[in-house]
């Protein structure tokens, strides 16, 4: 049957708030729960952080301009680190037990590169050298957080790891500003672009969970992130391309995984019901010439994007929305 999960963030502003997120996720979303990130905890909490508290071997730390790379880990990046382990600790106590599938996030080598600065400024996509180093070190903080995380939810039947990219279509068209924010950082090419990422996503699946990439983004080349290994890709409905549409029908044709975003992550003025949601898919699929019912859990229902902007009533009613329109389209 179609599944649902969340992209990844929630609203809230304290660990109070991510308790109750996390029991949230774990009662809407029993067949794929997802670790939730609160950014409105603050920078130590956004994706940046979140995948600079994974990172290893490397350090970092928070300057004026954001956070920039440097020779040991800073007062920022030690909390970026008790932050999450924080968190880890408290999904771990809500989890007992539970035996449905888990996801976690972490931002992707390319965003990354796209937001941190070099220890002497300006960003890491700017240098080859620093390009790598920050990829292979994110390789390895994954292995190892995937290793924490299935020590803590033992009973899952099913890892996932979110890579999130939403900087990758920037960063290959050239559109990053440089620190002036006069002129654009030179376009990446394409296989380097394909083995940064084939580095995170293959660190993943060795440690035998399930690489995912998601993306918001119009323009990123779903075509290059299956050539670097992902097992699943999270997308946008209404963003996505005619390319786009037969890339994600090979994917599912080939037992990948597609997560399909197909509700705001605000409230709408008018809130669709289970069947329109299902509908709209069960129409997609079609056009494909594809079936629900063979598609089965590789099909994936989510929000359009993260929902930390959104309320708290309307965060919860996404998540059970999304779940009803998955049981509905192949009830």
């Amino acid at each position: 049957m179609t599944i649902a999960t969340g992209v990844g963030s929630m609203p809230g502003e304290d660990q109070h708030a991510f308790a109750e997120a996390v029991r949230t996720v774990l009662g809407e979303l029993p067949e794929l729960t997802h670790l939730p990130e609160l950014p409105g905890r603050g920078v130590t909490a956004t994706m940046t952080g979140r995948a600079l508290a994974v990172m290893a071997g490397l350090g970092a730390d928070l300057q004026p301009a954001g956070w920039r790379l440097t020779d040991a880990p800073g007062v920022d990046h030690r909390r970026a680190r008790s932050l999450l382990g924080q968190d880890l600790d408290g999904f771990e106590e809500q989890a007992q037990g539970f035996a449905g599938g888990v996801k976690i996030q972490v931002a992707g080598p390319w965003t990354l590169a796209a937001t941190v600065e070099k220890p002497r400024g300006d960003k890491v996509l700017s240098d080859v050298g620093a390009r790598r180093d920050l990829a292979q070190a994110l390789a390895e903080g994954v292995r190892a957080h995937v290793r924490d995380v299935r020590r803590r939810v033992r009973d899952a039947d099913r890892l996932v790891v979110q890579v999130d990219e939403p900087a990758l279509a920037a960063v290959l068209a050239g559109r990053v500003p440089t620190a002036s924010g006069f002129h654009r950082h030179r376009s990446i090419d394409l296989p380097e672009a394909s083995a940064a990422l084939g580095w995170v996503l293959a660190a993943i699946e060795e440690e035998g969970a399930e690489p995912w990439v998601h993306t918001c983004a119009a323009g990123t080349p779903l075509g290059l992130l299956r050539g670097a290994g992902v097992r699943g890709l999270s997308v946008d409905l209404d963003r996505m391309s005619a390319a786009d549409h037969d890339v994600l029908a090979e994917a599912l044709e080939a037992g990948e995984t597609v997560a399909l975003g197909v509700l705001p992550t605000s409230a709408p003025s008018t809130v669709p019901t289970p069947g329109q949601v299902a509908e709209s898919v069960a129409r997609w699929l079609d056009m494909l010439g594809l079936d629900p019912a063979t598609t089965g859990p590789r099909l994936v229902l989510t929000a359009t994007c993260g929902l930390a902007g959104a309320s708290d009533q309307w965060a919860r009613r996404v998540l059970g929305l999304l779940r009803a329109g998955a049981a509905e389209l192949t009830g």
